[in-house]
């Protein structure tokens, strides 16, 4: 069989950031894929790409973009009251259409009891994948590197209720070459969970460092309680779950279950993970 004639990958997220680097890497390997979109006009334009419009919750749309594909990436929804909702759906579509292998984006230490509220979704769409019996492969990725900067406040605070927590903070280009590696050839990778995460576990006070330190930009942690929390973030008028969820990534982390330091990264890749400030660094290159 021609590489013409093997069935195409499909990959969602790729108006995002994660999916449109994985889109880009498989299309510079040469990937055949069909893109799963909300907005086409959107979709990364790239060489042997198809685009097709599936929305999570549409479910005969996805079932139809997903006809003849026997490998997907599922990046998790955007945030949501439904995401679950939306995942399962999209779920039982990739099995109706006949998807045999499914690398889904999920969160490191996805538990039904997690403290980071949203690590909770992304077990009950683990827990789904399974049930239906398809194959899979979880990409546990921790809180991403890159994110690390827009949680400095303008007053150039990081608060929050982490206490001397750690979190083992990874580069999103370290998740998207994993993702792209596995999608190519992913009957190795069949059933295995991979935690991606950065080369150490650090504190907020020292994200806060590195940050000013790359940057020059001013920057440092200040405690908060977890009320503090709630009412420093009132201004923002977002609902109740999405403040609990926000609240929650620092008492995760402060609980220590942000803080685990995986090996995958370099295993998979055959190179170190990146580490926060060369991230930093690379975003200044890139926005400077």
């Amino acid at each position: 069989m021609t590489d013409s004639e093997l069935p195409p990958l499909a990959v969602t997220g790729s108006t995002g950031r994660l999916g449109g680097r994985v889109a880009r890497l498989l299309a510079d390997a040469g990937v055949r894929q069909r893109l799963l979109v909300r907005d086409p006009a959107r979709a990364p334009q790239l060489p042997g790409t198809t685009v097709a419009v599936a929305p999570y919750a549409d479910r005969p749309a996805v079932r139809e973009a997903l006809t003849g594909v026997d490998t997907v990436l599922m990046v998790s929804g955007s945030e949501s009251a439904d995401r679950v909702e939306q995942h399962r759906s999209f779920l039982d579509a990739a099995a109706d259409a006949g998807v045999g292998h499914l690398v889904y984006v999920s969160f490191l230490g996805a538990a039904p009891d997690a403290t980071f509220l949203l690590a909770r979704d992304h077990w009950a769409t683990e827990q789904h994948a399974r049930a239906l019996g398809v194959t899979t492969t979880f990409l546990r990725d921790g809180l991403y590197a890159d994110d690390m900067p827009e949680m400095v406040g303008e007053d150039g605070v990081l608060r929050g209720p982490a206490g001397e927590g750690r979190a083992s903070v990874v580069a999103i280009d370290d998740i998207a070459a994993v993702a792209a590696l596995v999608l190519q050839d992913p009957a190795p990778h069949a059933g295995a969970s991979y935690d991606l995460t950065g080369p150490a576990a650090l504190t907020l006070t020292e994200v806060a460092e590195t940050i000013a330190a790359v940057t020059g930009r001013p920057a440092r942690y200040q405690e908060e309680t977890v009320e503090e929390a709630y009412a420093s973030r009132a201004s923002y008028e977002a609902p109740r779950w999405l403040v609990d969820a926000w609240v929650s990534t620092y008492t995760a982390i402060a609980a220590g279950e942000m803080a685990a330091i995986s090996t995958a990264v370099p295993d998979l890749l055959g190179r170190p993970a990146t580490p926060l400030a060369e991230v930093l660094r690379r975003m200044a290159t890139t926005t400077g």
